[in-house]
């Protein structure tokens, strides 16, 4: 029952093939099974709550209720953002513990639509960094090796999702936080545009235009599935914006692509510095646009990348800082916080008004850069992350291929680009190396164009079948 699709489990349990309770006992036993080897979910639900939970799913499909596709799906939110009467630690140990009494509405939404809550998924504090681990849970292990990294900050997500713990996950991306993980362990994760999904909670800044939610899954009609309950508009988050209406979300992903035109960023230009054999691994999956007819031509916008990063670090830090900086100002729990966020802090709480709108204008330059290359090109494809999964026992990727990263998240910029210009993202399997260890490529799309990309992710899917790898974990637990 693990092993099938969502969408095939969300059929199989409108048409009383299989209830509910059956459901939450197959995942729970998966669970039971590998979440000890990978420490993807936390702060577990009682088991007798959550059966009764199953048992109420089964008599409102008995009288003809249904609460949407994720009808009695397994889930575990992200634990970053808050879920009413679940443990929200968002990582520290400053909120270890802590009981939240309202869901982010993301959370509020899959609820709604039948959803179980189980667990939490691990995050690093914060969320800040792209390897799961911090002091309340400790490290989450990549699924297909757990000597190394689940990557971040949905790492918990996208372990779960790729073990086959949870039929979907819910992530969260700034700076490449379902793009990474996702990579990292062979599943698709999407960066939604600005507005797709409501994010919360409601009580968030109405500045906030980075950091977004979206789904992780297996394949692009599962990912497709999640995000018809996740997307929309609420009007108590005025960003948000309608949708296209959950037809047209979940099911419509067929599309011919013969002629359209792909624009291959690489490693813009030798800017990136790219693990050995990274590049070539993503390049040999362009292979497969071409088999769906699609023509790929390498390009480098004409910007200044490194411009574009001292832009980006300016607003992420300036973003962090106010979200954080009543925890700085305490003295006792200040001394609570890793050096990422204290540095991050620091940096936001320096920079001048004027520091910023600057930002917010080279910001503004690169996406209109972007916007003429969508002139030209439908799509663009770079690299999701600039590694292979490295060794969990690593804080971060400190040099790549001889270059000293000068930050923590430095060896992370081949996401910016996507996030500075606000656009959807999708970050699709793209092979393994000679160790086995999954790639990852990342399509951008233009402004809004999420259903374009949720197409062509499923023309590539096909055709390249990478995602259809499973982990030798999975394999074992067969022997």
């Amino acid at each position: 029952m693990v092993e099938w699709t969502a969408t095939a489990l969300s059929q199989a349990i409108h048409d009383r093939q299989v209830s509910c309770v059956e459901v939450l006992e197959a995942y729970l036993a998966q669970i039971d099974r590998l979440n000890p080897i990978v420490n993807a979910l936390v702060a577990p639900v009682g088991r007798e709550g959550l059966r009764a939970q199953a048992q109420e799913r089964d008599a409102q499909l008995a009288r003809g209720i249904s609460l949407g596709p994720l009808h009695g799906f397994p889930q575990a939110p992200k634990d970053i953002m808050p879920v009413a009467g679940m443990v929200t630690t968002r990582g520290s140990p400053i909120f270890a513990g802590q009981v939240t009494q309202a869901d982010a509405v993301v959370f509020e939404r899959m609820r709604a639509g039948g959803a179980l809550f189980v667990a939490r998924t691990n995050s690093p504090e914060f969320g800040l960094g792209g390897h799961t681990l911090n002091p309340v849970y400790g490290t989450t292990r990549n699924a297909f090796d757990p000597q190394r990294s689940a990557g971040g900050s949905s790492g918990g997500a996208g372990v779960a999702v790729a073990l086959r713990m949870l039929p979907v996950a819910d992530g969260s991306d700034m700076m490449g936080s379902l793009r990474t993980p996702s990579a990292f362990n062979n599943v698709y994760g999407l960066r939604t545009s600005i507005g797709c999904v409501p994010h919360g909670p409601t009580d968030e800044v109405f500045f906030q235009q980075f950091s977004v939610a979206g789904p992780m899954a297996r394949n692009i009609p599962d990912l497709a599935m999640l995000l018809s309950v996740q997307a929309g508009f609420d009007a108590r988050l005025p960003l948000t914006r309608r949708s296209e209406g959950p037809q047209d979300w979940s099911w419509a992903v067929e599309r011919d692509f013969r002629g359209t035109r792909i624009g291959w960023l690489g490693d813009l230009g030798g800017h990136l510095p790219t693990e050995p054999g990274l590049l070539d691994t993503c390049r040999a999956a362009l292979g497969h646009f071409k088999t769906i007819g699609c023509a790929v031509e390498e390009v480098t916008p004409a910007f200044d990348f490194e411009q574009v990063w001292r832009a980006w670090i300016d607003l992420r830090s300036f973003m962090v800082a106010g979200a954080n900086a009543a925890l700085y100002r305490d003295t006792a729990r200040r001394a609570l916080l890793k050096p990422e966020a204290l540095w991050e802090i620091e940096r936001g709480l320096a920079l001048s008004a004027m520091a910023v709108y600057d930002a917010a204008k080279v910001r503004s330059a690169w996406y209109q850069t972007l916007r003429q290359l969508f002139e030209t090109f439908d799509f663009l494809v770079l690299p999701a992350t600039q590694v292979f999964p490295f060794d969990a026992e690593l804080d971060w990727p400190h040099q790549i291929a001889g270059r000293d990263m000068d930050t923590y998240h430095r060896w992370m910029q081949a996401v910016v680009p996507a996030t500075m210009a606000g656009l959807p993202a999708l970050s699709a399997p793209a092979g393994f190396n000679a160790q086995g260890l999954p790639a990852g490529i990342q399509i951008l799309a233009p402004a809004q164009a999420d259903h374009a990309l949720l197409q062509i992710g499923h023309a590539y899917d096909q055709a390249s079948g990478y995602a259809r790898v499973r982990s030798p974990l999975l394999a074992a637990e067969h022997r």
